[in-house]
């Protein structure tokens, strides 16, 4: 049996895959990220606290547990704070890849590695794997940044590119978009979403079984991983709103010009997910389903019922 170490494992796919290998055992888990670990269930693993800005700490984690393939899920993914603040992102989202690339290549380990749709600029989406990058943000950047080095390396690396991922944890620590317009709606507060930028909503589930499928089928080079729906955010937020029983009068749809962001956004992403369901035996959820899914996971954890 493989063993795995997850970077940024108190995040939503980092907890997610967690869960994952503890209810299906494929693999052994070694979960780091920075601080104390907010997994709730703390046995039938390994927890380490690793900051990955912290080149000599990683190097002596990984050489302590020897895995056999990296994921490598921290990242700075705040598309504004990454433009407001480039060198941080470049460190985050560039230098420590370099890092855990090195080591990678030195010990053979397997590096799989987190990226976007917002390494394409929109223009006409939805991409292929092999479809030219043109980064409109510097978030976007980042991230084909990091994709050259694993391309120019020699480490046994593979890319999962995803988009706009939802889903719940049981600490709530990290909000997403679905969480957010059902949390508003709830409330009856008036929400300004997007008409004009199209996406295919990604399922924090699937998203770790594509990770999963990509360390045991021993996957290389870049694969495309999304739900299998296509849609504006204006329609994302109007199916969460009919899913819930929720007013949709409350949903103020506007243009992304108005939005006054800090960072651009590209407007059709949207990924061709024929070559991941071939090579990978991936298998994405609709996003009604996805919707179920999370209600499902609401309904059984009691703390969730005072949202």
């Amino acid at each position: 049996m493989k063993t795995i170490l997850t970077t940024g494992s108190n995040g939503l796919l980092g907890q997610k895959l967690t869960e994952k290998v503890l209810a299906e055992r494929r693999v052994k888990l070694v979960a780091t990220s920075k601080g104390v670990n907010r997994y709730p269930v703390k046995d039938g693993y390994e927890y380490a606290e690793m900051d990955i800005l912290n080149a000599v700490q990683v190097k002596e984690l990984i050489e302590r547990y020897s895995p056999d393939a990296i994921v490598h899920t921290a990242a700075m993914t705040n598309v504004d704070t990454c433009e407001a603040n480039k060198e941080l992102c470049r460190q985050l989202n560039v230098d420590a890849v370099q890092t855990l690339l090195s080591i990678c290549e030195e010990k053979n380990i397997q590096l799989i590695h987190l990226s976007t749709d917002f390494v394409f600029d929109g223009a006409n989406g939805p991409y292929k794997e092999e479809d030219a990058v043109n980064p409109v943000s510097y978030y976007g950047e980042s991230k084909v940044l990091a994709e050259d080095l694993l391309k120019n390396s020699k480490a046994n690396w593979a890319i999962l590119r995803t988009i706009l991922v939802y889903g719940i944890t049981s600490d709530m620590s990290r909000s997403n978009i679905v969480l957010w317009a059902k949390g508003a709606l709830e409330k009856a507060s008036p929400i300004n979403v997007v008409n004009d930028q199209w996406r295919m909503p990604t399922l924090a589930e699937d998203l770790a079984e594509a990770c999963l499928l990509a360390v045991e089928k021993n996957a290389k080079g870049i694969y495309h991983v999304s739900g299998k729906d296509y849609m504006s955010i204006a329609d994302l937020v109007r199916k969460v709103a009919d899913y819930w029983g929720l007013d949709q009068s409350f949903i103020n749809e506007i243009s992304s010009t108005s939005l006054n962001q800090t960072a651009k956004r590209p407007i059709r992403t949207g990924f061709v997910l024929d070559k991941t369901i071939k090579d990978l035996d991936y298998r994405p959820h609709s996003f009604e389903e996805g919707l179920i899914i999370l209600n499902q996971q609401m309904k059984k954890d009691n703390q969730f019922t005072s949202h």
